[in-house]
């Protein structure tokens, strides 16, 4: 399933200050529930260089979908925590937890 991407700052405003938090090790996820399933990523400088959170944005992008079509309309916006490395795998169980535990996802 196709999900929209989150580009104006007024929309990552709303969604930070009125959405509710989830924390896993890897990753915080803020959602708000919506009419539609939107995404975006938040990697800060603090992550490394540009190719650094490229990648990482790449990974979260990946593991989003295997979700994307299983979710409630929503807007997400995931924000990952600082590690030595980040990888698919946990990214995508991190996720499964969080989706599951705030029942976001019927799985």
């Amino acid at each position: 399933m196709r999900y929209l991407r989150i580009k104006k700052a007024k929309e990552f405003t709303k969604i930070l200050k009125t959405g509710k938090r989830s924390y896993s090790e890897s990753l915080t996820v803020v959602f708000l529930l919506s009419e539609e399933t939107r995404m975006a990523v938040c990697v800060g400088k603090k992550f490394g260089k540009s190719v650094q959170r490229n990648r990482i944005k790449r990974l979260l992008r990946a593991a989003f979908s295997v979700y994307a079509g299983e979710l409630k309309p929503c807007s997400v916006l995931l924000i990952p925590r600082g590690a030595e490395t980040y990888r698919y795998d946990t990214f995508v169980r991190d996720l499964g937890k969080i989706f599951k535990r705030e029942h976001l996802v019927e799985r």
